[in-house]
C-alpha cells in the first residue's frame, strides 16, 4: 500500500532543490498515474494527494524567498527616497487591495491573466522621472529582474511577467504629451496611449499627424522603440523614423537625452527595442503633415466573389502604388450566402491622403480589379480616419483618450515578410487552413510596403525591413476558452509552418514589436555567441552595423529571456549585451476591419 505521507515528503525535499519545479511536477503527474514504477502502483487518487502536497511544500518556499526579496527591495526602496511616502503612494505589494487590479489594467491578452502566471514581487507606478531611478538601483543592488511596462501590449508578456522573480515599472502615470505646431514636434511620455497622441495633435491642428500605429490603446514607449507602423507607412516610414529626441534612464539611473547619451545609443533605440538599454522617458517626435480631408473605402470580396484572383493581383500592386494611398487586406473566414457553409473574405481597406475625385483615377488606372466606386469612399478629416481605420464609429473624438481595450482575450500572433508575390496555389493552400474549426475568429493582415519604405536605407536606424519586402503578414488566432490554448497556438503554427516557403529565407525575418517565443528563447546568459547572433538575424537581418560599449552590470539586472532581446545584433556587441530592461509593448489590438 502506498505511503502517501513519506511519498509526499520525498517528493517535497525534490521540489525544495530543484530549481526546474515545473518541470518535476509535471514529470510527476505522468509518473504517479496507473504506472508500475519500482513495484508500487499510484492511482490518480495518490497522485492528487503527493502533488498537492508537494506544491503545498513548493508555494511555502517560494513564498519565504520571495517574501525576503520582497522585503529587502522595499527597505532598500525606502532608504534611496527622499520622501518615504511619495514612494508608499506608488508601489504595490501583493497584500495592496488594489495589487490585481493594477496588475491587470493592462493586460492586454488573458493568456496571460490565469493564477498560473507569474507575479511580480512589486509594481511601481511613478508619477515622477525620478521615482525611477530608486527602483533600478534596488533591483540591481537584489539582484530582481525589472520589466517595464507602458501599454501592455506585448504579444507574449513579457513586459509584466517572468521566470525569475521581477518587479514592474509600469508607467501609466507617465503620459504627459506636449504638441508645439509651429515647430511642428511633440514630447510624448513613454506611457501615453497613441490614440492620447493622436487627440492631442488634432486638438492643435487637422493637418498635422503622426504615423504611428492604429490601435489607440498601445503605449508609445515600446511601440516606437520597436519601430511602429501605421496606415501613414508607406507616405512616411516608421513612428521610429521620425524621432528626434528622446529621454532615457541608464543602468547607473542617469537621465540621458541625445545629445548626452550619444549618437549610437540614440540610434540603437529607434526601432532596435529600447529596453535593452534603459528605460525610455519620453520620445520628441517629428510631426508629418496631412491634408484636410482624406479618403478610406472597405471593400469585401469573397471566394464567390473572386477574391483569389484579386489578393493575388494586389501583390503585384499594393507595392507600387501612390504613396499617398495605402490598400492593406485582411483575410478571415465568414459565412457563406450558401446555408451551412464557410467561405473566405479579403477585406480591401484604404486609406488616401487626397480626396475622391483623385482615388477614383488612380484605383481605376491601377487596380481595375477591384471595383471601387464612388459609393464606396468617404471622406473624412485624418484623424477621424484614425477611428474610421480602428473600426470605432466615426463621431466623438474622445473615444482615443479611453486606455483600455474594449475586446481583451486570448490570442497568439506571428509576422512574416514577403518579398515575392505568393502563386494561387499558395494562397488556397491559405483558404484550406482557414476553414479549419480553429480559425473561426482568426485573421491574417496583409501590410503593402514600398514607398517611403523602400527610400530608407535599412541601417538608418535597427529596422531593417525596408527595400526588397512587397508587404508584411501579420497572423493572429484569437479564442476564449483558456483551456483551448493549446489547440489554437498549433493551430496557428501549423500556418506558420506551411508559409516558410512563401516568406523571407536564410534568415526568415521577424518583428521586434511582435514577439513570439516559438522562434527561440535564449538560455539566460549561457547561450553562446554563435546561438545569439543567429536567433538576432532574424529581426535586424545582418550581426553588427556597428558596435558600441554596454554596461556589464546590465547583465546582473534582467537575463535575456527571449531571442528578440538580441536586437543587439544591430546596436552592440551580440555577445556583450543581455537586455537591461524589458518593454515589449509594441504590439497592436485584434483587426477590426
Amino acid at each position: 500500500m502506498l505511503d502517501k505521507k513519506k511519498t509526499a515528503i520525498d517528493l517535497m525535499q525534490v521540489t525544495k532543490t530543484n530549481d526546474e519545479l515545473p518541470e518535476t511536477i509535471l514529470h510527476s503527474l505522468i509518473v504517479f498515474s496507473d504506472e508500475d514504477m519500482k513495484g508500487i502502483t499510484y492511482s490518480h487518487d495518490d497522485a492528487l494527494v503527493i502533488m498537492c502536497e508537494a506544491l503545498k511544500s513548493y508555494n511555502s518556499h517560494q513564498d519565504t524567498v520571495s517574501s525576503h526579496e520582497h522585503d529587502e527591495f522595499l527597505l532598500c526602496m525606502s532608504l534611496q527616497s527622499n520622501n518615504h511616502s511619495s514612494i508608499s503612494n506608488i508601489v504595490y505589494t501583493p497584500k495592496n487591495s488594489s495589487y490585481l487590479s493594477i496588475l491587470n489594467f493592462s493586460i492586454q491578452n488573458l493568456r496571460f491573466e490565469s493564477v498560473t502566471t507569474p507575479k511580480p514581487l512589486v509594481i511601481i507606478t511613478p508619477l515622477h522621472e525620478s521615482q525611477i531611478q530608486p527602483v533600478i538601483y534596488c533591483a540591481k543592488e537584489n539582484g530582481i529582474q525589472i520589466r517595464v511596462r507602458s501599454g501592455g501590449h506585448d504579444y507574449e508578456g513579457l513586459s509584466y511577467t517572468s521566470q525569475v522573480p521581477f518587479v514592474i515599472i509600469d508607467l501609466v502615470n507617465l503620459r504627459e504629451i506636449n504638441v508645439d505646431v509651429e515647430k511642428k514636434t511633440a514630447w510624448i511620455q513613454a506611457g501615453a496611449r497613441l490614440g492620447e497622441l493622436y487627440y492631442r495633435i488634432a486638438e492643435k491642428s487637422r493637418t498635422l499627424g503622426f504615423p504611428g500605429g492604429v490601435c489607440p490603446t498601445v503605449g508609445a514607449g515600446g511601440h516606437i522603440s520597436g519601430g511602429g507602423y501605421g496606415t501613414l507607412i508607406r507616405k512616411y516610414g516608421l513612428a521610429a523614423d521620425h524621432v528626434i529626441d528622446a529621454r532615457i534612464i541608464d543602468v547607473n539611473g542617469r537621465i540621458l537625452d541625445r545629445k548626452s547619451m550619444g549618437e549610437d545609443l540614440f540610434w540603437a533605440i529607434r526601432g532596435g527595442g529600447a529596453a535593452s538599454f534603459g528605460v525610455i522617458l519620453a520620445w520628441k517626435l517629428e510631426l508629418v503633415d496631412v491634408p484636410e480631408k482624406v479618403t478610406v473605402f472597405t471593400i469585401a470580396k469573397t471566394l464567390e466573389q473572386n477574391a483569389t484572383n484579386i489578393v493575388h493581383r494586389w501583390q503585384y500592386i499594393g507595392h507600387k502604388l501612390e504613396e499617398d494611398l495605402a490598400v492593406r487586406v485582411f483575410i478571415s473566414s465568414v459565412n457563406s450566402s450558401q446555408d451551412g457553409k464557410r467561405t473566405i473574405q479579403a477585406s480591401f481597406q484604404s486609406l488616401f491622403l487626397g480626396g475622391v475625385d483623385r482615388l477614383l483615377p488612380l484605383m481605376q488606372q491601377s487596380f481595375p480589379e477591384l471595383g471601387l466606386q464612388r459609393e464606396d469612399c468617404t471622406e473624412m478629416s485624418w484623424i477621424e480616419s484614425a477611428l474610421y481605420i480602428y473600426g470605432l464609429p466615426v463621431g466623438s473624438l474622445e473615444v482615443l483618450l479611453n486606455r483600455t481595450q474594449a475586446n481583451v482575450r486570448h490570442f497568439k500572433a506571428k509576422v512574416d515578410y514577403v518579398q515575392k508575390p505568393i502563386s494561387k496555389n499558395g494562397l488556397e493552400g491559405i483558404w484550406k487552413r482557414f476553414f479549419e474549426e480553429e480559425a473561426a475568429e482568426a485573421e491574417m493582415l496583409f501590410v503593402p510596403y514600398g514607398g517611403r519604405m523602400d527610400e530608407v536605407s535599412e541601417s538608418a536606424i535597427p529596422f531593417p525591413h525596408r527595400a526588397g519586402n512587397l508587404y508584411q503578414i501579420h497572423y493572429m488566432v484569437n479564442w476564449d476558452e483558456e483551456e483551448a490554448s493549446e489547440r489554437y497556438i498549433n493551430w496557428i503554427r501549423i500556418l506558420y509552418s506551411y508559409m516558410a516557403s512563401y516568406v523571407s529565407k536564410f534568415p526568415r525575418a521577424a518583428y521586434i514589436n511582435y514577439r513570439d517565443l516559438d522562434i527561440g528563447v535564449n538560455n539566460k546568459v549561457e547561450d553562446t555567441e554563435v546561438v545569439v547572433m543567429q536567433k538576432g538575424l532574424q529581426f535586424t537581418k545582418q550581426a553588427g552595423f556597428q558596435v558600441m560599449e554596454v554596461e556589464r552590470d546590465s547583465l546582473r539586472l534582467v537575463q535575456n529571456l527571449h531571442a528578440e532581446l538580441s536586437i543587439a545584433a544591430n546596436a552592440a556587441s551580440l555577445f556583450d549585451i543581455v537586455a537591461l530592461l524589458y518593454d515589449g509593448d509594441g504590439g497592436m489590438c485584434h483587426f477590426i476591419p
